[in-house]
């Protein structure tokens, strides 16, 4: 199992969570302190797979992952990375 770090590298009008460029959270089998509870659960299932060794075919690096918040009008884009081996 690997660790996945989540790094805002988009945000566009208000984040009511106050998200910014730059920001960065752990992701593991809890929403990470200080992250918005819609983005986590946005992000988890790639989490999910990151963790576990997959990649994704469509991205073009291997564990990593864009993930974008659900507010279509203030949206928040996250880069998912696997990162060291717990």
């Amino acid at each position: 199992m690997f660790e996945v770090i989540a790094r805002v590298i988009s945000q566009q009008g208000t984040c009511e969570a106050g998200h910014r460029v730059g920001d960065e959270f752990v992701i593991g089998q809890h929403t990470p302190c200080g992250m918005c509870s819609w983005a986590y659960c946005s992000a988890f299932p790639f989490a999910e797979v990151l963790q576990f060794g997959a990649s994704f075919p469509w991205e073009k690096d291997d564990g990593t992952s864009l993930v974008a918040c659900p507010d279509p009008t203030n949206p928040v884009v996250f880069e998912l990375k696997r990162g060291k081996s717990l």
